[in-house]
């Protein structure tokens, strides 16, 4: 069957709520997904009972952020309890600092001579079907930023001294997920965005305690996939894959692409 367990929902920065990433699930022809919201399993719950309904196969999932050597990681955690207390503290802990740097972020700009009032973005609100984040909706409301990725280009950058906050370490995170019952993979282990590009990647992690890699993503050219592989197999690690789908915040990666079939992929116990 077709699946994608990489899906982000109006928990974190995607545009669908949890009907419409069932809908569109069923509309794409999958059979299986896992939502993985980043730092957050909020909507979890609901997505897997409208999921279930419809004959989806439903993996319960979540995007952690972790920093090692000054970058950022993500991690993803698939069959976990998400009432489970560690996990949640964990996650909780994420999402203050995210919103902290949200503040700074904008304090900085100030600072810096941008036309903003941090008053007016303090009790500004936004919709959050419209995906991203409270700081980035308020540039682009503002006419000061265009999409995510002019924001990652243009603003969020080391020459306006912006970067990510320091997450728990790869330890903390993965912990976390074992305590919650579920396994512990690297996220798009090829991007150059988060993590110092594939092999070097995958020397720096070889110590830390992963179940596994995410081998199928939107952003891994077949090169990246077939080496993700291999090394997963030598290893013995599991296997994983998904789009990373945002709904229409990022429409490079549209729900199902790579195509990926069950198969392919190597999560017993979860698929």
């Amino acid at each position: 069957m077709k699946v994608d367990l990489h899906i982000h929902s109006t928990a974190s920065d995607g545009t669908w709520t949890s009907g419409e990433v069932v809908a569109a699930a069923v509309a794409a022809g999958l059979g299986a997904i896992a939502v993985t919201d980043h730092d957050s399993v909020a909507n979890v719950a609901a997505t897997r009972q409208l999921a279930e309904a419809a004959g989806l196969k439903f993996i319960p999932g979540t995007e952690i952020c972790s920093t090692k050597d000054d970058f950022c990681f993500h991690i993803l955690g698939y069959g976990i309890d998400i009432d489970n207390k560690q996990l949640g503290e964990l996650l909780a802990h994420n999402e203050q600092l995210l919103q902290d740097k949200d503040d700074d972020s904008v304090k900085l700009l100030i600072e810096q001579g941008w036309p903003l009032d941090f008053g007016e973005f303090l009790q500004y609100d936004y919709d959050r079907r419209r995906g991203g984040w409270k700081a980035l909706a308020f540039l682009q409301d503002k006419g000061l930023c265009g999409d995510v990725n002019d924001f990652f280009s243009r603003i969020f950058t080391k020459e306006h001294d912006l970067a990510f906050p320091t997450f728990p370490s790869i330890k903390e995170v993965v912990d976390a997920i074992h305590g919650a019952g579920g396994v512990a993979l690297c996220a798009h282990a090829a991007s150059s965005f988060h993590g110092p590009g594939l092999a070097a990647t995958l020397l720096e992690l070889a110590k830390e305690d992963f179940d596994g890699f995410e081998c199928y993503h939107s952003g891994h050219s077949k090169a990246d996939t077939a080496a993700l592989l291999t090394y997963c197999r030598q290893h013995q690690l599991l296997i994983s894959g998904g789009s990373d789908c945002h709904g229409t915040f990022v429409p490079s990666r549209p729900l199902g692409r790579p195509a990926i079939d069950s198969s392919d992929l190597y999560l017993p116990g979860l698929l």
